[in-house]
C-alpha cells in the first residue's frame, strides 16, 4: 500500500463520490478472472485494489471525524501492525 495513492484516492472520493471507487474495485476484481493474466498484472491489479480499500477505510475515519492525517497515519499503523503479525 502507497500512502500518497491512498491520499489522492482520498481526495478523490471526497471531490466525487466512493461509489466511484466501488464500482472500479468490483470491475479490478472481475478483471483479475480473466484468462492470461499474468502473475505480474494480477499483482499489480491487486495492488490498486488495495489502495483503494484503504482509501475507503481512511475516508470512513475522517467521516467519523479524524482529521486527514491523522486518519491516514492511523490506517498504516494498522496495516503494518497486521503485517507485523
Amino acid at each position: 500500500m502507497k500512502l500518497p495513492v491512498i491520499k489522492h484516492l482520498v481526495q478523490f472520493i471526497e471531490e466525487n463520490d466512493e461509489d466511484y471507487i466501488n464500482e472500479t474495485i468490483e470491475t479490478l476484481e472481475n478483471l483479475t478472472e480473466a484468462p492470461g493474466l499474468k502473475d505480474e498484472e494480477i499483482d499489480v491489479i491487486g495492488e490498486i485494489i488495495s489502495n483503494m480499500y484503504g482509501s475507503i477505510e481512511v475516508n470512513k475515519m475522517i467521516k467519523e471525524g479524524k482529521p486527514q492525517k491523522e486518519a491516514l497515519n492511523a490506517f498504516m499503523k494498522r496495516v503494518l501492525g497486521s503485517i507485523d503479525k
